[in-house]
């Protein structure tokens, strides 16, 4: 097997793919995914086995070799494996417009959804089918001959200017660079921090420090640098990306407008009053304006609490810091000294208690603990000398899945932590295959020897992409189209790594993931405490402000097509509605929005709150019977996790908890019940 791409017998041949693989490989599959399409079109009596299992077939090798060129595109990105993806991104948004509008398969759909066998289908098989019969109509099936070559046009080109935004971040991300020659200028930034910029500078061939916009860097200034004209400069660097601040070739600007035009457009055609409204025909929520006011009611209550963690902070700034205007690049270094003094600890003392090695181990062990499910080192091909991969067995050794960790910064890779699938679950002739996945973060890497530590913020981070992972990993459903993630609803996909988070905060747990970098010993209980009693510390603050992006998203996706109000102007209106922290009018927040832009979120961003409320909730079954974690565990396990996609989230939720879900949970976490 020449063209690693091809070679679908094992784990991805990571070492092997070069960029002159991937037009090949796509092609070649490209042209065996069309072939299957035809053979489907006119087969005849349609069944599953002759029908649905080919396409299958056929679009998985597809999708798990572009699945690996995308991966790489974001993780390790490069001007000639960043040409070949752009290359092949157009081919792969015409495929997708041409299944969405055949309605010969359509009318096959239809055929089996008829069929004798149909009533014998597990509901697994008859979800696929109702999803199907669905998307037709969402991918412009119905439409005429002439919309539908616009219908195809306008996701090609939305497919491209996604990954373009994209782009554009991470470049105008790695292209900042500030050299600092003066230790004195970094006063209070920890020493840790220090050691990453100065080997980074060292790399360069530059004396002193370097600072970059990347999380490792950019969050501890903003956190702790004493320099406020430093953290001002950094924070107007980073909140002016891919902006008309910054070169031309780079700037998002158009491309929002682009794109909020292209989906307004797409959207008509199939009859929506807009892109929200089609956005969510295949969420949990019903209506936009059901989200809006879901939004708007958690905003009611958490904008009394926001308004008065903004008042305190203020106070204590003034007269503890010197600082009578309060602004943007000073909330964090604010708020972490006001943190110190209120709790006594401050967060960069935590982290020298969670060094990469006790983090990974407690976190397996909660998999083991909840889920009967030992993590072990394994070996196979990775794209760089960071990542490490892990099999899942279960109590007697068998193969669950695998996963991949690559948990660091570096230049070349995309911002943020995110999970995605290099293969899911599916029974076929010749047995079993296991699903396996990516878990990606950007925390920073250990110096001078030591160990990486993580934040507590950081930490809960890695066990949210692990509850990603479980969703994929623990999937028991052997049908494709409904095994792992596939077929959940967007706006429940939230659940497993939200839950996952809680399990940061319990003593027990958190206790055993903890060995202070130098001086071997476990978090002490005193601290702890702290942690716990700042808990809630500004949650009122925090909430407003993801608030505020998912009633901006919402709204913008749910504007009149007449409308003239800019994208700004309605993020201003939208913050003045819940924000308490107001940034300056040169921030262009919309240009690194890439969860709505480039990340799948468009209309969707609502999920992370929605979820909220179906995470506590899931996680207070486990608190109400605290004797009987495993076995709680193995019911989410079997209710949640394993059915997948194979029935609609709200009723894997009741089957877990018994009844619908409450806010209840959600307001006592953060402080705000009664």
């Amino acid at each position: 097997m020449t063209n690693p791409l091809l070679d679908f017998s094992a784990l991805p041949r990571f070492g092997d793919i070069l960029p002159e693989h991937i037009t090949p490989a796509i092609d070649q599959l490209l042209v065996e995914a069309r072939a299957a399409v035809r053979a489907a079109e006119t087969i005849s009596p349609v069944s599953w086995d002759n029908f649905v299992r080919p396409l299958d077939d056929a679009n998985e090798r597809l999708g798990r070799a572009w699945g690996q060129v995308s991966h790489l595109n974001f993780v390790v990105n490069t001007p000639a494996l960043r040409e070949a993806y752009n290359a092949n991104l157009p081919k792969l948004s015409q495929f997708g417009a041409e299944l969405g509008q055949n309605l010969a398969l359509f009318a096959q759909y239809k055929l089996l959804a008829q069929c004798p066998e149909y009533a014998g289908y597990d509901a697994a098989k008859k979800r696929i089918i109702e999803n199907a019969l669905r998307d037709f109509r969402l991918g412009g099936a119905e439409l005429a001959d002439e919309q539908k070559a616009r219908f195809s046009a306008i996701k090609e080109e939305l497919a491209n200017l996604s990954a373009k935004f994209e782009q554009n971040l991470l470049d105008a991300t790695d292209a900042f660079a500030l050299y600092v020659d003066s230790e004195a200028e970094l006063a209070g930034l920890p020493e840790d921090i220090k050691a990453m910029c100065r080997a980074a500078a060292e790399k360069d061939g530059k004396p002193g420090y370097k600072l970059s916009l990347h999380m490792p860097v950019y969050l501890p200034v903003q956190s702790y640098c004493d320099n406020r004209e430093l953290r001002a400069q950094l924070y107007r660097a980073y909140s002016t990306r891919a902006s008309e601040f910054g070169p031309a070739e780079l700037d998002n600007s158009a491309l929002i407008d682009r794109i909020l035009a292209l989906r307004g457009e797409l959207a008509a055609m199939l009859g929506f009053a807009n892109y929200a409204e089609y956005s969510v025909a295949t969420k949990m929520a019903d209506t936009p304006d059901e989200v809006l006011v879901f939004l708007r009611d958690l905003a009611a209550r958490a904008k009394p609490h926001a308004q008065r963690d903004r008042a305190e902070l203020e106070t204590y700034a003034r007269e503890h810091l010197s600082l009578a205007d309060l602004q943007m690049w000073d909330l964090g270094y604010a708020t972490e000294k006001l943190k110190e003094a209120r709790y006594s600890f401050s967060e960069q003392a935590v982290k020298q208690y969670f060094t990469e090695p006790r983090v990974l181990a407690g976190l397996f062990n909660v998999i083991e603990t909840l889920f009967g499910l030992k993590a072990e080192a394994d070996t196979a091909p990775v794209w760089h000398e960071d990542v490490r991969v892990y099999r899942l067995v279960d109590q007697a050794g068998k193969l669950v899945g695998q996963f991949y960790f690559d948990l660091y910064a570096r230049e070349g890779k995309r911002g943020g932590a995110w999970m995605d699938d290099c293969r899911n679950r599916r029974l076929k002739s010749e047995g079993l295959q296991t699903p396996v996945t990516y878990l990606t973060c950007n925390f920073g890497r250990g110096a001078d020897g030591k160990p990486a530590t993580f934040s507590h913020d950081e930490v809960i981070t890695l066990f949210h992409e692990m509850g990603h992972g479980l969703h994929l990993l623990l999937t028991e459903v052997n049908e494709l189209g409904v095994a792992g993630l596939n077929g959940v609803e967007w706006d429940a996909v939230e659940l497993p790594s939200q839950f996952m988070e809680n399990f940061c905060w319990e003593w027990e747990r958190l206790v055993a993931m903890t060995e202070h970098a130098e001086t071997g010993e476990p978090l002490p209980r005193e601290l702890y405490d702290k942690m716990l009693a700042a808990k809630n510390f500004q949650s009122g603050m925090g909430n407003v402000r993801q608030l505020e992006f998912g009633l901006f998203d919402m709204a913008l996706h749910s504007r009149d097509s007449a409308s003239q109000e800019t994208v700004l102007q309605l993020l201003q209106r939208v913050r003045e509605e819940v924000a308490v922290n107001l940034p300056p009018e040169w921030n262009r927040f919309p240009n690194l929005f890439s969860h709505i832009f480039a990340g799948g979120y468009a209309a969707g961003y609502y999920s992370y709150k929605w979820a909220e409320v179906l995470s506590a909730d899931a996680y207070a079954a486990f608190e109400e019977a605290p004797t009987q974690i495993s076995l709680t565990g193995q019911r989410f396990r079997q209710e949640v996790l394993a059915v997948g996609g194979s029935r609609p989230a709200i009723d894997s939720f009741k089957a877990f908890r018994g009844r619908a879900p409450k806010i209840d949970a959600l307001l006592r976490h953060y402080g705000m019940a009664g």
